[in-house]
């Protein structure tokens, strides 16, 4: 299986990488060529043309400006509002509609002073979904203080299909749970579930040395009016399902049940920009604990490793890069309810595992690895550009003997990009994804990681 997958990903690792160096042997032959000046004479030679990243705003300009007096250009600004219309459609969500983008600010001077990004959706979807998320990463004066904060609204369906990356195909699933349609399409394999879902997750970290912070954070998760819809208890012979099997077994309410917990967390944050990063590395080390008197249905813990990269390809383009994501979420201690379980579209921005459904892989133990060619499509403006990725999930099952590894999913994609404020590096992203037997179209104001 293993073996596989590999064989699979490796036209797209071979193409990215072929792709990357051609573009750096690029670079380096244009450097050696000789200057135009040195072969012409000085009447002959043409003005160098200004191949600055521009925005669409620049695009307009220079289409309909050029007959008006030209005035000394405005200092950027240190707030940006972007507010399009959310049309996308993706497996989590069949058709969505709805209003997103994101906000961008700066709090002190921009020399000291990073960016504060807070991407947001109102939305409602052809599944009778109703989604609304704020998810901010802000930087105080000086970069002194950085808050993450994840705020969610949901009334929400989503379908589950048992813990571990193999649920349910591979038939290593428990007797007693039934489905319509083993062995065909996954979604004929689903457990189809209704709820309402609220999310509080605001993390307070302090600098310690530049680049790196500490700090505490509170979190809160609550599903209620939770509606498993193929369970049924009456029928001959019993229809059961993974959530409510689970639930059983470690004793949860079926119905509802919360998470509310303190953490500690480590942050490396050496990005120039959080929003669309050029260079440098994030990485986050997160550990919560979940109290029974603050009102958590069980004492349990979860840790979150996280790490980012981003390698430039160009010294003239520093949009032309490859970018790096990988983390972990571990069920530490005792047992987490079912939908809390690590799962995949639970990190911060629900942005991973592109071409699944958000909660297609769940366990109490998950890892996930992607990589993504950024590159300007546009050589001079630079306005439009695209992407690449490829991406991997596993979880676990320990109940049934499935470890992490044993069973691996991957995903590969491509997406373009439309930059609308190049002070702020924002885009508007329009992603195409394709896993096993899904896909999915994607639409967002900031990057996917």
């Amino acid at each position: 299986m293993k073996k596989s997958i590999a064989l699979s990903l490796l036209p797209v690792i071979l193409m990215i990488l072929s792709l990357s160096l051609f573009a750096q042997q690029a670079d380096t032959a244009v450097a050696t060529i000789p200057a135009l000046s040195d072969t012409l004479k000085p009447d002959t030679v043409k003005p160098k043309k200004d191949c600055q990243q521009q925005a669409v705003g620049d695009l307009i300009h220079n289409l309909f400006g050029k007959n008006k007096k030209e005035k000394a250009p405005k200092p950027p600004k240190k707030f940006m509002a972007l507010i399009l219309p959310n049309i996308s459609s993706n497996p989590s969500n069949g058709f969505l509609l709805g209003i997103g983008g994101t906000f961008g600010w700066y709090m002190g001077p921009k020399t000291t002073t990073r960016v504060s990004a807070a991407p947001f959706t109102v939305a409602v979807t052809s599944k009778k979904q109703l989604i609304s998320f704020v998810k901010s990463n802000i930087f105080t004066k000086e970069d002194n203080y950085f808050l993450q904060g994840d705020w969610r609204f949901y009334l929400y369906s989503q379908p589950t299909y048992g813990l571990g990356t193999n649920a349910p195909d591979s038939g290593n699933i428990p007797s007693e749970f039934h489905w319509d349609g083993e062995g065909g399409d996954l979604d004929s394999a689903a457990f189809p579930m209704k709820y309402n879902y609220v999310r509080f997750h605001e993390i307070v970290n302090r600098k310690v040395v530049k680049n790196f912070y500490a700090g505490m954070g509170y979190h809160f998760d609550y599903y209620y009016s939770i509606d498993d819809e193929k369970l049924n208890l009456d029928s001959t012979p019993i229809l059961n399902t993974p959530h409510y099997a689970y639930s059983t077994k470690y004793q949860y309410n079926n119905t509802e049940y919360m998470l509310s917990g303190i953490s500690a967390n480590l942050v490396y944050d050496s990005r120039d920009n959080q929003a669309n990063p050029y260079k440098g590395i994030y990485a986050n080390l997160n550990y919560r604990y979940n109290f029974t008197w603050l009102g958590s249905s069980e004492n349990s813990s979860e840790l979150w490793a996280e790490f980012r990269a981003y390698v430039g390809l160009s010294k003239k383009t520093p949009r032309h890069l490859i970018a790096f994501w990988a983390f972990g979420d571990f069920n530490v201690t005792g047992h987490m309810p079912y939908m809390t379980l690590p799962n995949l579209g639970g990190d911060q921005r629900a942005r991973s595992g592109r071409g699944y459904t958000n909660g297609r892989f769940r366990g109490p133990n998950l890892v996930y690895g992607e990589v993504e060619w950024r590159f300007p499509i546009t050589p001079c403006s630079k306005i439009l550009g695209g992407v690449i990725f490829a991406n991997a999930t596993t979880t676990d099952n320990p109940d049934r003997g499935v470890g992490l590894f044993q069973y691996i999913k991957p995903a590969v994609g491509f997406g373009l990009r439309v930059m609308v404020n190049k002070h702020f590096r924002t885009n508007i992203n329009l992603d195409f994804a394709f896993g096993s037997k899904s896909s999915g179209f994607y639409f967002s104001g900031q990057e996917t990681f």
